[in-house]
């Protein structure tokens, strides 16, 4: 398989695939494609399909097969970057549960539930993420700009939670309480921060959607006046 990254602001990329090769989706990000491309969904087995459901994901994926050569082409949902990632044993990502775009059929998804229950209460969209594992390339959507890090064992960066966009499975994230109740109340930056320990790489994004759908939905009008 090969690739191009295209566009500014709203990038897609474009696979080459010789005849057999596959790519996978789940969220039907697929814009264009030859009309030598099969598609096929599939379910992926009731407990994935369950798993998924309690996520909030697609309990489905398209897979696109090339019959001959063929091309295909998937776009990003949001203004930012598309970042292609080699995944290999050893060289795993955890991704917040949307950043997922295509990859190839050898990258395996799963879900990553964080152990600290306290994420899952209080850490919103942090606790709930994907693992992609196996082997081959991945696309995922970054929203905004995409700024990276490598963290030092024991090194720490707290991060609002809606800015992670993934980690190395190496990395620990915790939820930590914002301290002081005048912080907490009047700071207007929320009630939990996210902390990620190193080692390991982290990336962090520059305009989460989940903030700017905040931002929108103050000026939208209620509806009872």
């Amino acid at each position: 398989m090969r690739y191009e990254i295209k566009g500014g602001s709203f990038p897609v990329v474009v696979c080459y695939l010789e005849n057999g090769e596959q790519m996978i989706t789940e969220k039907g990000s697929m814009v264009w494609m030859s009309a030598n491309m099969q598609m096929d969904t599939r379910g992926g087995g009731l407990g994935k399909m369950f798993s998924k459901a309690l996520s909030g994901e697609s309990m489905f994926q398209n897979i696109y097969t090339a019959r001959g050569e063929g091309m295909i082409t998937f776009g990003s949902s949001f203004p930012g970057q598309i970042k292609p990632i080699i995944i290999e044993p050893g060289r795993e990502m955890i991704l917040q549960k949307s950043a997922f775009l295509a990859a190839e059929t050898g990258v395996e998804l799963s879900i990553h539930f964080r152990k600290n229950l306290g994420s899952g209460f209080f850490g919103g969209e942090g606790f709930i993420m994907q693992r992609l594992s196996g082997r081959g390339t991945a696309f995922v959507e970054i929203d905004g700009e995409l700024v990276e890090y490598e963290l030092k064992p024991g090194q720490q960066m707290v991060v609002d939670t809606g800015n992670v966009a993934g980690f190395e499975p190496s990395v620990r994230m915790d939820i930590q309480q914002i301290q002081g109740l005048k912080n907490m109340f009047l700071g207007g930056e929320g009630l939990f921060n996210t902390v990620l320990t190193g080692p390991g790489r982290v990336w962090l994004q520059t305009m989460p959607i989940c903030n700017v759908a905040a931002a929108i939905r103050a000026y939208i009008p209620s509806g009872n006046g």
